[in-house]
């Protein structure tokens, strides 16, 4: 069961790496794999669970790394810095008509690097398939909303 999951793992990861475009597509994908795996173990603490994260952080990671272009990338930050806690925030991209909706949470300053952070859902509609994933911003020293790998 191991070595099936290990292999699963391994041939979307390298499938997800082969397909992406762009950096962008593939740092998100390696950081969605990375905080996948953290949060996979931290839940179910074992291998199989910390393969399930790393495989399911990988692909989520390339979804918000590859499909979000600059637009979109405005109006999530448009999102994290004037969106009301629990309250959807939604556009559709006029150039590619991706459909976004995030639904930003209460602002909190995190515990080791002392930045204001805010976590937030994000529902999309991408070439006709729905996809939900949370992300979690905050601001560097410029004051700039920056996405956290989980």
């Amino acid at each position: 069961m191991r070595v099936i999951a290990i292999t699963m793992v391994a041939a979307m990861m390298l499938l997800v790496a082969s397909c992406a475009d762009t950096y962008k597509g593939q740092q998100g994908a390696v950081g969605g794999a990375v905080g996948g795996a953290l949060i996979g173990q931290a839940i179910g603490r074992s291998t199989e669970a910390t393969l399930i994260g790393a495989a399911i952080g990988t692909m989520l990671g390339y979804i918000v790394g590859n499909e979000m272009d600059k637009y979109d990338r405005q109006q999530l930050n448009y999102a994290y810095e004037n969106g009301r806690s629990g309250q959807p925030v939604g556009w559709v991209n006029p150039d590619n008509g991706n459909n976004y909706q995030v639904v930003p949470q209460p602002a909190y300053t995190h515990p080791t690097t002392d930045q204001v952070c805010r976590q937030a859902e994000i529902q999309a509609v991408i070439d006709g398939q729905p996809q939900t994933t949370i992300t979690t911003a905050c601001r560097n020293a410029q004051g700039q909303w920056v996405l956290r790998n989980q």
